[in-house]
């Protein structure tokens, strides 16, 4: 539970349901609600926003705040900015969704998918012992085959600018016509062949 330091200043009523329901998302998103109540505050801040501030408006303890966003740091959802003549430190958030949606991204699979690559390259290194029976074997290939091509196309996909991937998306169920078509094709073309 949340560690109420004082009354918090009152936000106003569309800002403090945002951050209570992105707070709430956190838990679903396997983040702790107090580090998602601090990431909406400051994408919802017109300014950089030091720790002081932000307990202050959330009323959280201060040490709660710090533990926070030194997470979003660590996920690169929020920056340290200088600001003139202060020499405390004041914080914002990234605000671009393609930005946020990418660094999550991008941690998410330097923390869950890469060590899952490693696991199963490692077994398909062993693949080949006589004690291993086909079946296993065989799983061992499909799931190799397939994080593989995973991770190929999001190596891929990182670098396509994101209006195109937007441009793509809003294709939506036309890009699955599209392969069906094509896929249509092809079969036709090796059966003429």
């Amino acid at each position: 539970m949340t560690e109420i330091t004082s009354t918090p200043d009152k936000l106003p009523a569309a800002v403090e349901a945002f951050v209570l329901h992105w707070g709430d998302l956190g838990g679903q998103w396997g983040v702790n609600r107090s580090v998602a109540q601090i990431q909406a505050l400051l994408i919802l801040s017109e300014r950089p926003l030091t720790a002081e501030e932000i307990a202050e408006k959330l009323g959280m303890a201060r040490s709660n705040v710090s533990n926070s966003i030194k997470e979003l740091l660590n996920w690169k959802l929020v920056m340290r900015v200088p600001v003139m003549g202060d020499r405390r430190d004041y914080y914002v958030a990234e605000t671009d969704l393609w930005q946020m949606a990418s660094k999550v991204a991008q941690g998410r699979k330097e923390r869950e998918i890469d060590p899952m690559v490693t696991a199963i390259r490692a077994a398909m290194e062993h693949a080949d012992d006589p004690k291993i029976s086909p079946v296993v074997r065989e799983r061992l290939k499909g799931m190799h085959d397939f994080i593989t091509t995973v991770e190929g196309w999001y190596s891929q996909m990182i670098h396509v600018p994101p209006q195109q991937i937007m441009g793509l998306i809003k294709l939506g169920s036309k890009v699955v016509s599209l392969l069906n078509f094509v896929g249509r094709k092809d079969n036709a073309d090796k059966g003429d062949g």
